[in-house]
């Protein structure tokens, strides 16, 4: 996989007083995205706004779409015609997306998508905070696939994440998802943007052979076909069926096997590559709070109140959410005496911890239904009940 510096043009260098939402659509110019296709909606809207200004300075495409099925479908079809492509939306929204989504996992069509988390069901709440779309973004669609999603907790990480998630993209042909939330998107902080030179770009693995040869879905020694740009004179058939790497429909339970274990394996096989994680003081605590996006801020807060009381306890923020860390926190579990999961929904990540404890430490989740962060005192007090 080929890495560049990235195109300058893009690149608003300099320190910024951001919110999360505008620092997204910052790191996505910065890591070469020239085309957006995307609809408004609340607490997303700002990220559009801004590439919609920005990018006849930059040389690219804003397009707003009639809706969200239109605006994925209309990045599968940049994405293939030599794009870098993104989207951004939040809520009723991403579940608008879920059958195309599917459809750009199956045809392994790089792109990203910026889900800026807000309270749910249905229109719920939608100028206030939620994180109740974690495990829709893993199993959303119908049938078996792999995403990648991360996780930012700081305007600055919403322009770091970003430019790593069309990097991801890049490398594995794969949908990665950036989920937000409303807090975060909305929270104004300390940005800084490097130089063009500093920040490193991962150019798409290019198909450069006798144009009769290619095969679009011939997975190469990394498990990951190279693509080429519709238009450029190369003959070949991409389809959401079952397929060959023709990319012909082959409607048997051979090619089945091989087409879908191969979209599995791809991220799988590469997931200590992918997976990231930001632990602190872990080797002797008793409790480990794991959390992600801007509840890990105020899970914080909690963990500095332990430990002056003279608990043992240390954190694991999730800043890949899927793959999920499963190998570490089945090291832990056989550690600690418990994890405690604070998540602004009834419970989601906890169960992915529980299986991966496989019952050698309890989960113990510390639930809000979102429109507003936790009380730190909650979170305080599952870690001393833990602790015990």
């Amino acid at each position: 996989m080929k890495k560049v510096k990235a195109d300058p043009k893009g690149v608003l260098t300099g320190a910024h007083y951001l919110d999360g939402d505008f620092a997204i659509a910052e790191g996505a110019l910065a890591a070469g995205c020239r085309f957006f296709a995307g609809y408004p909606i609340t607490p997303s809207t700002e990220t559009a706004e801004r590439f919609a200004e920005r990018i006849p300075f930059v040389g690219g495409i804003f397009i707003q779409m009639e809706d969200e099925i239109a605006s994925i479908t209309a990045l599968i079809g940049a994405a293939w015609g030599g794009r870098k492509v993104m989207t951004v939306t939040s809520g009723p929204g991403f579940s608008l997306m879920m059958e195309n989504i599917g459809l750009a996992c199956m045809m392994e069509t790089p792109l990203v998508i910026a889900n800026v988390q807000r309270g749910g069901p249905s229109t719920g709440l939608p100028t206030l905070v939620g994180q109740g779309d974690m495990m829709q973004v893993r199993w959303g669609s119908h049938g078996d696939y792999q995403i990648i999603a991360l996780s930012p907790d700081s305007p600055q990480e919403c322009f770091d994440l970003t430019i790593r998630a069309f990097n991801l993209s890049e490398i594995y042909r794969v949908p990665v998802f950036i989920m937000a939330d409303e807090c975060v998107g909305h929270m104004h902080e300390k940005v800084v943007i490097p130089p063009a030179d500093q920040i490193e770009v991962v150019e798409r693995k290019w198909y450069d052979g006798p144009k009769d040869k290619y095969l679009p879905y011939k997975p190469d020694k990394d498990l990951v076909p190279f693509m080429v740009k519709a238009g450029d004179g190369y003959r070949f058939h991409t389809t959401g069926l079952t397929h060959d790497e023709r990319g012909y429909p082959v409607i048997n339970a051979e090619c089945q096997d091989w087409n879908v274990r191969h979209l599995s394996d791809k991220i799988t096989k590469n997931a200590d590559k992918i997976i990231k994680y930001e632990e602190d003081q872990i080797d002797k605590a008793d409790v480990v709070v794991i959390s992600y996006g801007i509840t890990s801020r105020v899970a914080y807060r909690a963990v500095q109140l332990a430990r002056k009381a003279g608990i043992k306890v240390g954190t694991l923020r999730l800043i890949t959410v899927w793959p999920f860390p499963e190998k570490r926190i089945a090291e832990l579990a056989k550690k600690v005496k418990a994890f405690v999961v604070p998540e602004l929904n009834l419970g989601q990540i906890v169960h992915e911890v529980e299986r991966c404890s496989a019952g050698q430490a309890p989960a113990v989740l510390v639930s809000h239904c979102g429109g507003w962060v936790h009380d730190p005192e909650d979170i305080l007090k599952a870690i001393k009940e833990a602790a015990k």
